[in-house]
């Protein structure tokens, strides 16, 4: 058989036309449509924010209030954009490592009980992310699969755009407050030209990653990820692109600094994630510095 592009090997060829294919599909309309999976954990078994729970800067119960106002903001901020939302939530406990990596689309199988904790996962996670949505019902909730976060990333993107058959996947999670819908939109229209558009977040970390082809997520996302990220991309070919720098909540230092901006923010009556926002303020969480660090301390 003959390359129907001059120079090009059979092989080489094949995966050109059908990664055009793609392209054709996702630039087909003014918007191409991101299916955006926000990972959420709401269960009551594990702690969200476990880093600042440890470093005493918020109990547990303080940690889930914040979490799920996080979710809140990141949900309602997807389904206002151009994409669509898929609640990606974490099962129950007792069935988190139990599914093969391999199968996105694993269920609770025959087994009644497992049934049972699925239902109660997804009745949690409807729970958590109700309030940020203007209409729940029309929201699509799945299990995430997997051992590992880039396990359960990789078996969403890969399940999205392989078996599903979406123009582009993408993941954030709630931690990412500070997101807007203009993020999501921007970066799908990056994605008309790369297969894989990432957010970049400070230390080397990833708030937003999105693609049109999968890629090998073994330890993808191993510090710092954003470099991680982008040579898996770059060693299949594929071009990369890059959203807004944004910030993520998850240490002491990054709490400090979502206060200190979305005071200002307030101040200069600017736009801040509304329930985030509002946790902060029923924390009372305020700021101390020694000239040099910024601290969270209660008001």
């Amino acid at each position: 058989m003959q390359s129907r592009i001059p120079g090009v090997p059979v092989k080489d060829a094949v995966v050109n036309l059908d990664r055009q294919r793609r392209f054709q599909g996702a630039t087909g309309g003014p918007m191409s449509m991101t299916t955006v999976a926000v990972l959420v954990d709401p269960s009551a078994d594990r702690t969200p924010l476990a880093d600042l729970v440890e470093a005493g800067v918020l109990t547990e119960s303080e940690a889930r209030d914040l979490y799920g106002a996080m979710a809140r903001d990141v949900c309602g901020a997807v389904e206002d954009s151009g994409g669509e939302l898929l609640v990606n939530y974490a099962p129950a406990e007792d069935g988190s490592d139990a599914a093969d990596e391999g199968d996105a689309a694993a269920e609770g199988g025959n087994d009644p009980a497992g049934d049972a904790d699925h239902d109660a996962a997804e009745r949690a996670a409807r729970e958590l992310v109700a309030d940020g949505l203007s209409d729940p019902s029309k929201t699509r909730f799945e299990v995430q699969v997997g051992s590992t976060h880039a396990a359960r990333v990789g078996n969403t993107v890969t399940h999205l755009l392989e078996r599903e058959g979406v123009q582009s996947a993408a993941v954030v999670e709630p931690a990412a407050a500070m997101m807007e819908r203009r993020h999501v939109d921007s970066a799908a229209m990056k994605l008309r030209g790369s297969e894989a558009v990432l957010g970049p977040s400070p230390g080397g970390r990833v708030w937003y990653a999105a693609f049109t082809e999968p890629i090998d997520f073994t330890d993808a996302f191993e510090r710092p990820a954003i470099g991680t990220l982008t040579d898996r991309a770059s060693d299949e070919g594929y071009d990369v692109d890059y959203i807004e720098r944004l910030p993520l909540i998850e240490s002491e230092v990054d709490l400090a600094s979502f206060v200190a901006e979305t005071r200002a923010r307030r101040r200069a009556e600017r736009w801040v994630p509304p329930h985030t926002a509002a946790a902060i303020e029923d924390l009372g969480l305020g700021l101390e510095s020694d000239g040099r660090d910024l601290r969270v301390v209660r008001d």
